[in-house]
């Protein structure tokens, strides 16, 4: 039986090249490289969403010590860099595949006695010792849009927030963002990172969409908010730069991948 193989070695994915210059995962009886003895092979489950009848269900995945450089027909690339080169749903599914080798790598033992923890179902694990059971976690952060109407009423001069995180890898500008704390609800979070980040006020929070974000276990929750009233003050632990833009002066913005650029396509061609 053929199934899917998603080898990882850290944030990289092993890619076959196709005979027609295009990338796909390696799909075979076996994988391309060689499984050691001690090595996690986990049965990962296809996304309910995804599975219907030319996706195959069979998906293995594993982590390797050392990239592959010298197999040929096959290369390393970043997942991230992956979403431009497979079909999105096996990103998708590569995505799923890392979150459960992270999660794997971080459980090694038990939380409460230390003893070993063993693999229970393919998103489970028990202590050999004292029983407790974990499942993967995800981290829910909020990302908001927030537009400011103009005064003239005009769409071409309507405003959208945006600012450069100083984790940004390239000098993109994005939304704020932030993760969900404890004891506050997803509306909350985003009326608390706005006022830590920017120091504005908003109203009229409105849910979009939501992304798993697999970098490494998280769920980004999409929102539109509107400005109500304030200057932006820039939280410089986390922000390098911000301001308002109309959609003619847009600066360097996230690429599709990402649910950033959704909730900036979706404002500058549908609303």
């Amino acid at each position: 039986m053929k199934h899917y193989w998603f080898i990882f070695c850290k944030t990289e994915l092993l890619l076959q090249l196709t005979p027609d210059g295009h990338y796909n995962i390696p799909y075979r009886e076996q994988p391309p490289v060689e499984i050691k003895e001690w090595t996690t092979v986990h049965e990962v489950d296809v996304p309910f969403h995804l599975t219907h009848d030319d996706i195959p269900t069979s998906v293995k995945s594993f982590r390797i010590d050392t990239p592959v450089i010298d197999l040929p027909g096959y290369e390393m690339c970043g997942l991230r860099a992956s979403f431009d080169k497979i079909p999105r749903h096996l990103y998708l599914i590569a995505g799923k595949c890392q979150e459960i080798i992270y999660w794997d790598s971080n459980t090694k033992y038990c939380g409460v006695c230390g003893a070993p923890m063993r693999l229970h179902t393919n998103i489970s694990k028990r202590c050999t010792e004292c029983g407790k059971e974990v499942w993967p976690q995800l981290a829910t952060a909020i990302i908001v849009l927030i537009r400011r109407k103009s005064e003239t009423g005009r769409r071409e001069d309507e405003q959208v927030l945006l600012v450069h995180a100083n984790n940004f890898r390239s000098n993109y500008y994005g939304l704020v963002a932030g993760f969900v704390e404890t004891g506050e609800t997803l509306e909350e979070a985003v009326c608390r990172e706005v006022s830590e980040e920017v120091g504005l006020q908003i109203t009229n929070i409105r849910y979009f969409a939501s992304q798993p974000w697999p970098y490494p276990c998280g769920l980004m929750v999409g929102f539109y908010a509107d400005y109500v009233s304030g200057e932006i003050h820039l939280q410089r632990s986390e922000l390098g730069g911000g301001g308002w833009y109309t959609r003619d002066t847009l600066p360097h913005i996230p690429g599709k991948m990402s649910i950033a650029r959704q909730l900036i396509d979706n404002w500058t061609d549908n609303m």
